[in-house]
């Protein structure tokens, strides 16, 4: 599904290469849970962003699906994205101005998903995530926890292949993040959804399959792990 041949992302600055990745290789499967751990600085997110195309590599190839990502114009690179990525943050990324519902209708309206399907699809996730009585309400009348649950519908509702996850407990208080990681296991193991997410836990790592370990922009190890029953 993904595959990362010596990806490298650096900065110059008078001359001098920064770099925030190095020599970066690796596959990722369909319906692998994989968590990217390592310190602050190392390079993760970045990694994340290369993975859901918000960032391009300064040099690699990589492929997504089948398609050299690194050679796409900029126009197809957001038709994969929008087809076949969700993105979750851990800042939620909502839109104050918007409604829950509106929040979550939002990939659709770009994907151009015609008024009766993007109805039925946003009352079936309000209700697999038993926010229908928030549909009205604005992010900030909300828990942490709860809009964190409308990133994940929104990311969800457009039926993507692969959910790329950026600390998406950090703000959030134990027994939601929790919730979220049980959320998140479910829909790898019932629906066969890629997930990619960055953590420092390790408990939010023991939830899936895989741990890629990174310091300094190098992999220092990648391995299997059994998941949490």
């Amino acid at each position: 599904m993904i595959e990362l041949k010596n990806i490298e992302k650096y900065y110059a600055n008078k001359g001098v290469k920064q770099y925030v990745l190095r020599h970066v290789s690796t596959e990722i499967r369909q319906g692998e849970f994989v968590s990217i751990m390592g310190p602050s600085g190392a390079g993760k997110s970045t990694l994340l962003n290369i993975l859901g195309m918000l960032e391009e590599p300064t040099y690699g190839e990589y492929r997504f699906m089948g398609e050299d990502v690194t050679a796409l114009s900029e126009r197809k690179r957001i038709e994969l994205y929008r087809n076949h990525i969700g993105f979750v943050f851990q800042a939620y990324h909502l839109i104050d101005e918007m409604t829950v519902a509106e929040n979550i209708e939002a990939p659709l309206l770009y994907k151009k998903v015609p008024s009766a399907e993007r109805k039925s699809r946003i009352a079936d996730v309000l209700d697999r995530f038993n926010i229908v009585a928030k549909k009205d309400l604005f992010p900030n009348q909300l828990s942490g926890g709860q809009q964190q649950l409308v990133g994940i519908a929104r990311a969800l509702v457009a039926q993507p292949s692969i959910i790329l996850a950026d600390e998406p407990t950090g703000n959030l208080q134990s027994v939601q993040a929790e919730q979220i990681m049980e959320l998140f296991k479910k829909l790898n193991q019932e629906e066969k959804i890629t997930i990619i997410q960055v953590t420092h836990a390790e408990k939010n790592a023991g939830y899936g399959n895989r741990v890629i370990n990174i310091a300094d922009g190098v992999i220092k190890d990648d391995m299997k792990v059994m998941p949490q029953p």
